[in-house]
């Protein structure tokens, strides 16, 4: 099972069919995989803790509208995405990151899905017949935990685990611009770097990206939207390809650059 990281930007892709990022995830099933995952482990930019931590969840996952209420989304809060919880994975999860070394993994019997998860998932599964569990970020620590937190959990994939980092390639709500206007120096060099690194296997810098991207700071004042993207990475194993299965741009600085992570057979 390969991996992926799905930059799902606004809420309002959820709603507003202008977002191009859709595209991708209606067409998940025809284009991108094509067999039925027996789980899906979400690792989404909207769940921070100071420790790793799964949700355990024996029904329905709730349905989290974990974003404030401006008018035009009046039509999100309506949406609910009632995918089964799937308590084995994140016993199995918590496992696999203890045995690697991770000795404070948490578990949350209440928590359900965020809009990182379900926004895609409500595209990608629309049935919202596959269980879903969700893994926290921990963004006061650095992006060799997270690619590290990954390559503890390499062996889902052969557990018949979807493994997706939902984030953003670029993810400063501060400074954005127009719809139609260009797009801001400093998004371009920093999703063109990310680009280069990925597409030529130099994931050492992407760990380091602090230190080696332009404009780190700028792209990711915060990096929670930005490690997802390290644990898919690092999930994917060894010799793991990267693939650009998506791009596109909102308000001339969000990139939408998605990937796969094709894994050594």
């Amino acid at each position: 099972m390969d991996t992926y990281f799905i930059s799902h930007g606004d809420p309002m892709a959820g709603i507003d069919e202008s977002f191009a990022v859709r595209e991708l995830l209606k067409s998940w099933r025809k284009q991108t995989l094509r067999h039925v995952p027996k789980s899906i482990l979400v690792v989404s930019g909207h769940w921070e803790t100071s420790d790793p931590t799964v949700n355990v969840v024996s029904g329905p996952n709730p349905t989290i509208h974990d974003f404030n209420r401006r008018p035009e989304r009046h039509g999100l809060f309506q949406i609910q995405y009632p995918a089964p919880g799937a308590p084995k994975l994140a016993k199995r999860v918590k496992e696999l990151l203890i045995k690697a070394g991770f000795n404070n993994v948490n578990e949350d019997e209440s928590r359900g899905l965020d809009h990182g998860a379900w926004i895609p998932l409500m595209f990608m599964y629309p049935e919202a017949n596959i269980p879903v569990c969700q893994l926290s970020v921990q963004p006061q620590l650095d992006a060799a935990h997270h690619f590290n937190m990954g390559r503890a959990l390499c062996p889902l994939r052969e557990e018949g685990v979807l493994i997706i980092g939902s984030g953003a390639a670029t993810h400063n709500l501060d400074i954005v611009g127009p719809v139609d206007g260009p797009i801001l120096p400093w998004a371009f060099e920093f999703d063109a770097w990310l680009k280069d690194c990925l597409l030529n296997g130099r994931y050492e810098d992407i760990i380091d990206y602090e230190e080696k991207a332009p404009h780190a700071k700028i792209a990711h004042p915060w990096p929670e939207h930005f490690y997802p993207l390290h644990v898919a990475l690092g999930a994917a194993g060894e010799e793991a390809k990267a693939e650009l299965i998506h791009h596109s741009w909102q308000d001339a600085s969000l990139s939408y650059a998605s990937y796969r992570f094709i894994t050594k057979k």
